[in-house]
């Protein structure tokens, strides 16, 4: 009436293959990429680029208020 099902998992059976370091590297690539975007976009908002983005944005909000 019920059958049996297994669960295979992938790779379970290989042997031979180390890969202890490889989720070491991926968090040192995440860590790097992460801390470059955080660099531009400090740079671009401690310039002008940045003061007109807010004043643009607090702008428009305060126009979808009723406010400015």
């Amino acid at each position: 009436m019920f059958q049996h099902l297994t669960t295979v998992r992938p790779g379970a059976g290989s042997r031979g293959r180390n890969e202890a370091g490889i989720t070491t590297a991926e968090y040192a690539v995440g860590t790097a990429a992460g801390a470059g975007f955080a660099g531009l976009l400090y740079k671009m908002l401690t310039g002008g680029f940045g003061n007109r983005l807010l004043n643009t944005l607090f702008d428009h909000v305060l126009g979808l208020l009723g406010i400015g």
